[in-house]
């Protein structure tokens, strides 16, 4: 019988319109994935509207029809968060309640679709706030955002009928096999044991860790590496870019890929996007 099969990537673009100069169209092509979530948009509407529209084109030209939903940040230049499909939109819903100041904006998009196979699907975009752990502000802004979305996810996961995925860059390295150097940044945001915590919760609920499943306790793979200094050729990265998959839906996934450009310079983002392929 012949098996179906979904492809959702996700990518942390460090700005839209960066990213599309530096070859992120020449991925799309490629990759053709199903399913694409975006964080760090970063670009003003009619910029995210002038190149989701060139995006469309090359769906078009191998005969998909592509829906897009984006939510842009109040703070020019932050945040932004977009989802593209094959599939339509049946549901969407932008933030997470209660969470109403501007730098909580552009941050979470709930898309309800329905896949190939007729799997009905809530899929979850999602950037975390980074944090700065020698800020206490902003590392309030990470735990406050993180507490909404637990609560959430718990809603989601009692939803009937309904797989779960929860795609994004959520700026947490869970454990030591996902950074590189875990002695030297455990008072680093990101690698903090709090924001550890909030992973082990969701897991504990019932999310699969798409990628560690499929690759298993292996040092990375990574999808993360600093502009600054040689952590890009030295392989010094961060895993900060997740999949988290209901227990059916990750009962279907076969296969990760992780974009890793040839290069320093011929990258289109410090993140290289997560790809995952589901039976289904």
């Amino acid at each position: 019988m012949l098996q179906m099969a979904t492809l959702i990537s996700t990518s942390n673009l460090n700005g839209l319109r960066a990213a599309w100069r530096k070859g992120m169209g020449g991925w799309i092509e490629r990759t053709l994935p199903d399913v694409l979530c975006l964080q760090e948009v970063r670009a003003p509407q009619e910029a995210v509207e002038s190149i989701f529209s060139d995006i469309s084109s090359s769906y078009s030209s191998r005969g998909k029809e592509l829906y897009k939903a984006y939510g842009l940040c109040r703070i020019r230049g932050r945040a932004g968060v977009a989802v593209l499909s094959v599939f339509p939109f049946e549901e969407l819903s932008f933030g997470l309640k209660g969470l109403e100041e501007d730098v909580d904006s552009g941050r979470w998009i709930e898309a309800r679709l329905t896949l190939k196979s007729g799997t009905k699907l809530t899929l979850v975009c999602a950037y975390v706030h980074s944090g700065d752990s020698s800020d206490e502000e902003k590392m309030a802004q990470k735990y406050r955002f993180l507490d909404s979305a637990t609560s959430r996810i718990e809603e989601l996961l009692l939803e009937k009928g309904r797989e779960l995925l929860i795609c994004g860059d959520l700026n947490i390295a869970h454990t030591p096999l996902d950074i590189k150097n875990a002695a030297l940044n455990t008072n680093s945001a990101g690698f903090l044991p709090r924001e550890r915590s909030y992973m082990d919760k969701w897991l504990s609920l019932g999310l699969v860790d798409e990628v560690r499943s499929l690759c298993g306790r292996v040092q990375g793979p990574y999808s993360w590496w600093s502009y600054r200094g040689r952590a890009f050729d030295n392989d010094a990265g961060w895993r900060l870019d997740y999949e988290l998959g209901s227990p059916g839906l990750s009962s279907k996934a076969r296969k990760f890929f992780i974009e890793r450009a040839p290069s320093y310079d011929s990258r289109f983002s410090d993140h290289g996007p997560v790809s995952v392929e589901y039976e289904c």
